[in-house]
C-alpha cells in the first residue's frame, strides 16, 4: 500500500505529470465529445417541451451545467492554490493557474445563457437578484485570479497572492448556491436535490445530467492541456523540458 501511494506521489513532480498528462488529454476529448452529443440530442429532440416555459426553456441543457462548473471548478481551484500555498509543490500552484480561464468561461456562460432564459421568462436580460448578483461576483473573482497571477513577474509571489484571493472568494460559492433559499429573489429553486425527487420529466434529468458529464470532460482536457504549456513554460530552464521532442522540434 505504501509502495502504490509512493507511485502516485511522484506525480505531483511537472517532470512526472506532463507526460501523464499528455496520455490523459485524447480520453477526456473523447468523452465530452461522445456525452455533448448525446447530452444535445436528448435535450434538443428527446426531451418534452415544458408546459410552462415551452421550447425555451431548453437553454437549461446549457445553463445549469455551465452555473454547476462554474461554482465546481472554483472549489477545485481553491484547493488546488490552497494545497500549493501549504505545502509549497509547483504543480498545485499551476493547475490552479489552468483552471481559472475554463473557469471564467463557464460563469460567463452561465451569466450569458441566464440572460436569453431570463429575457422572455422575467421580461428582462439582467435583475440584481441575489443569485446572478453572486454568480458575477464569481466571474469577477475568476479574471481577477487571472489579472493578478499574471501580473506578478516572480511566479512564486504571484502563486502566494493568487491562493490568497481564491481562498477568500470561496465563500462567495455558498451563497450562489443558497442564494435562493436564503433572499426572496426571482431566480427559481433547484430542480436537482439530493434530498428530494427531481421535479422535472426523466429525460430533461438525464438531459441535463449527460450535459454536466460532457462539461467536467471538457474542463479537465482543456486544464491538462494548459497546465502542460504552464509546465513548459515554468520549467523550460531544466533539463528534462529541453529534451522534450516538441520543444526540440520547436527550435
Amino acid at each position: 500500500m505504501s509502495n502504490r501511494l509512493i507511485n502516485w506521489f511522484k506525480y505531483a513532480s511537472p517532470q512526472s505529470f506532463y507526460p501523464l498528462a499528455g496520455r490523459m488529454i485524447p480520453w477526456f476529448w473523447g468523452l465530452a465529445a461522445i456525452a455533448f452529443a448525446v447530452g444535445l440530442y436528448i435535450g434538443f429532440f428527446v426531451a418534452p417541451t415544458d408546459f410552462q416555459q415551452g421550447e425555451g426553456y431548453r437553454i437549461i441543457f446549457i445553463h445549469v451545467p455551465a452555473s454547476w462548473m462554474s461554482m465546481f471548478i472554483y472549489c477545485v481551484m481553491a484547493f488546488w492554490a490552497g494545497l500549493g500555498l501549504a505545502l509549497n509543490t509547483r504543480l498545485s500552484s499551476m493547475m490552479a493557474q489552468a483552471l481559472a480561464p475554463t473557469g471564467a468561461l463557464m460563469a460567463f456562460l452561465s451569466l450569458w445563457t441566464g440572460a436569453f432564459w431570463g429575457k422572455p421568462m422575467w421580461g428582462t436580460w439582467w435583475v440584481w437578484d441575489a443569485r446572478l448578483t453572486s454568480e458575477l461576483i464569481l466571474f469577477f473573482l475568476y479574471l481577477g485570479f487571472i489579472a493578478l497571477t499574471s501580473a506578478i513577474d516572480e511566479p512564486r509571489r504571484a502563486d502566494k497572492a493568487g491562493a490568497i484571493l481564491a481562498l477568500v472568494g470561496v465563500f462567495n460559492v455558498p451563497i450562489i448556491y443558497f442564494s435562493v433559499q436564503w433572499w426572496n429573489t426571482l431566480h427559481q429553486g433547484a430542480s436537482v436535490s439530493l434530498t428530494r425527487a427531481p421535479s422535472m420529466a426523466m429525460t430533461m434529468l438525464l438531459g441535463m445530467l449527460v450535459m454536466a458529464f460532457a462539461f467536467w470532460m471538457y474542463s479537465i482536457a482543456v486544464a491538462l492541456m494548459r497546465v502542460r504549456a504552464i509546465i513548459l513554460e515554468r520549467e523550460a530552464h531544466t533539463d528534462w523540458v529541453k529534451q522534450l521532442p516538441e520543444v526540440q522540434g520547436a527550435r
